[in-house]
């Protein structure tokens, strides 16, 4: 499959539409070369197909990409809520603090030069990976939940970040001072955790051994009938990574539920976070896929979206415009702050000793409005031990009562689903279920113009 034509098909935003407000074309300097000479004429097969894949990559980047300058206006009047904290950006230490958490994020994005894919020459998962991508954000954000202390913030962040963002700046002497304090006492308070951190980094590279690099998503994807190259839904992508969580060694205490129908089955998570005394509950990372309208964002469930992305339970939206898919991160107003998984960069060989681990940080925060969010999307949220799910199921269902006016995005059910009982989930084609209270609608989306679609 020719990733420059799929590329076309599933993100097709024309240069010239509205979209020109979030995306600027890159640099050259940005988007890495573009002028590539073939040294001999006789270059095998394998040469030409690397070098076909970094064109293909470069092009990508140029026309879904965007300059590492560029910033989104934010206001200092209204708080910006991410991940359950909120953020009011008129006062100077709380603009820093919500640079820090930011930039502590993983950033995981298009990347070039990685081993072949399985199944093809692909060495670049531009123009058709952006789905993979956002999944692995947030499973990335999960684990750092799952493995890090409360309050951890990625202390490398603030040597090699630089206050070029209009609202997050430390411009006095005396703002400086304090700031370097600050950063002594968080090398030796962190500095422990900066080997669990790589390690996590390491476990997203793109490679063929990675547990959730690109190779090992697109190798369980096979069995959902996808292949590289191909698009990946949200509900694909979660039960993808549900698989990588299940066949990794390195997460023990670790699993990963899909909701079903837009249900989530107490009785099913029970099965699989209950473990025999002493050993307590295992943690779960909570995926519901859901579909919030039809062609388009049903407004009245936004008031939903943001009552969720203010839980600390949430771990984010596998989500974006049509055919663009973006990590949903938190809100400011009627905004959707998010990472972009859009930008192509050199894959970075995680098995050097201090590998850079800039690229996986992004320092640029963006925005769009809700109105251009698509439909379709992924829902995460991470619980630690029996009581902290126990809190999340009081909490959500609180966040869901907003929209019971016209139909709860997902609900939570006793017992068990039928097809578990069954012997497995297989998830329906092109069908989305909404319940409210005992009735049951079914809505055929098989004539929808998007690819967000609950497969």
């Amino acid at each position: 499959m020719n990733p420059s034509s799929s590329s076309a098909r599933c993100e097709g935003q024309s240069p010239t539409d509205d979209l020109m407000d979030d995306w600027l074309l890159l640099s050259s300097e940005s988007a890495g070369p573009l002028h590539l000479e073939v040294s001999r004429e006789d270059q095998d097969s394998e040469d030409r197909g690397k070098l076909k894949s970094k064109l293909v990559s470069a092009w990508n980047s140029v026309k879904y990409g965007w300059s590492l300058k560029q910033k989104s206006k934010f206001s200092k009047s209204s708080p910006v809520i991410m991940f359950g904290q909120s953020y009011k950006l008129i006062d100077q230490g709380e603009r820093e603090r919500f640079r820090c958490s930011f930039v502590t994020l993983l950033w995981l994005t298009y990347r070039r030069g990685f081993p072949q894919l399985p199944g093809g020459s692909l060495t670049t998962d531009s123009g058709w990976g952006c789905v993979l991508r956002t999944g692995q954000m947030l499973l990335a954000q999960g684990l750092l939940l799952h493995l890090m202390p409360p309050g951890w913030t990625w202390s490398v962040s603030h040597h090699v970040v630089r206050d070029d963002m209009d609202l997050l700046g430390l411009n006095s002497k005396e703002g400086s001072n304090k700031r370097g304090r600050r950063l002594s006492l968080d090398l030796r308070l962190f500095r422990p955790m900066a080997a669990t951190h790589r390690r996590v980094v390491s476990w997203f590279a793109d490679n063929p051994t990675a547990p959730f690099g690109i190779h090992k998503l697109v190798e369980l994807g096979k069995s959902s009938g996808k292949r590289a190259g191909d698009w990946y839904g949200p509900s694909i992508a979660a039960h993808i990574l549900r698989k990588a969580v299940a066949a990794s060694t390195d997460l023990p205490n670790l699993v990963v539920y899909v909701a079903q129908d837009c249900t989530i089955y107490l009785e099913d998570v029970k099965r699989l976070c209950e473990r025999p005394p002493p050993q307590s509950w295992k943690s779960v990372i909570i995926l519901v896929p859901v579909r919030l309208g039809g062609q388009e964002l049903n407004p009245s469930y936004i008031t939903c979206v943001k009552k969720l992305l203010t839980l600390q339970c949430c771990i984010g939206i596998i989500g974006g415009k049509p055919k663009h898919s973006l990590f949903f991160i938190g809100f400011q107003d009627d905004h959707l702050l998010y990472l972009d998984p859009h930008y192509c960069q050199p894959t970075v060989d995680v098995t050097k000793e201090n590998f850079p681990l800039e690229s996986f940080h992004c320092k640029h925060p963006r925005k769009m409005s809700f109105s251009r969010m698509d439909p379709s999307c992924t829902i995460g949220f991470y619980a630690k031990g029996l009581k902290d799910f126990e809190s999340l199921c009081t909490a959500v269902n609180e966040a869901l009562s907003t929209s019971a006016e016209t139909y709860p995005m997902f609900i939570f059910s006793d017992g068990k689903s039928q097809e578990e009982e069954k012997g497995g989930y297989t998830p329906p084609n092109n069908i989305t279920y909404i319940q409210r209270k005992n009735e049951r609608k079914r809505v055929d989306t098989s004539n929808s113009m998007d690819e967000f679609v609950l497969l």
